[in-house]
């Protein structure tokens, strides 16, 4: 008689961490349903980084729906702790933050220099007597171009037919 024991899905060979381990898959194996035989790298970067006995005890403390989850969190930890020994996700989260914080930096100076230029255009179109053109919410009907008041809430809209002031566009508001 055949044994089947040994044997996953479908007539299939054992999980990739009875394989590596070089032991017969029991049905009940708590590795097979995480560590599929055709991904063995999942669970020899694991195994390397947490050893088989401690993931083994792990998944077997931790309820059936949470060991998902936690299968994911060790190989993307292993994963780090491969690449970088010493700081593993605490390196990779400590980069990430360093490029959010120069992006968040580039887009203030960004907004910065694009309040600056409105204020010289608004300045620029103020000496030669013009106005911005206002949206339509306030407007009247009759499509007539004439100098409207603005009101307190509103705030001006530029059209493509602005004239921008670029004596003062050669250099950044503040230099980085």
């Amino acid at each position: 008689m055949r044994e089947v024991a040994g044997k996953r899905q479908g007539g299939g060979s054992p999980c990739a961490a009875c394989k590596l381990l070089r032991r017969r898959c029991a049905e009940d194996c708590v590795f097979a349903p995480y560590f599929p035989a055709d991904q063995p790298h999942k669970f020899a970067s694991v195994h390397k980084v947490f050893g088989a006995s401690n993931v083994n005890k792990l998944l077997q403390e931790l309820p059936v729906h949470h060991r998902s989850d936690a299968v994911s969190s060790l190989v993307y930890e292993a994963n780090a702790r491969v690449r970088d020994p010493v700081y593993g996700c605490v390196g990779a989260i400590s980069s990430l933050q360093q490029q959010v914080d120069a992006l968040q930096t580039q887009l203030a100076i960004a907004q910065a220099e694009m309040l600056h230029i409105r204020m010289s255009h608004t300045a620029y179109l103020a000496r030669l007597g013009l106005t911005p053109a206002m949206s339509g919410s306030g407007g009247s009907s009759s499509g007539t171009s004439s100098p409207k008041l603005m009101e307190i809430n509103e705030k001006p809209t530029y059209g493509l037919e602005m004239v921008v002031d670029q004596s003062t566009l050669d250099e950044p508001l503040w230099p980085c």
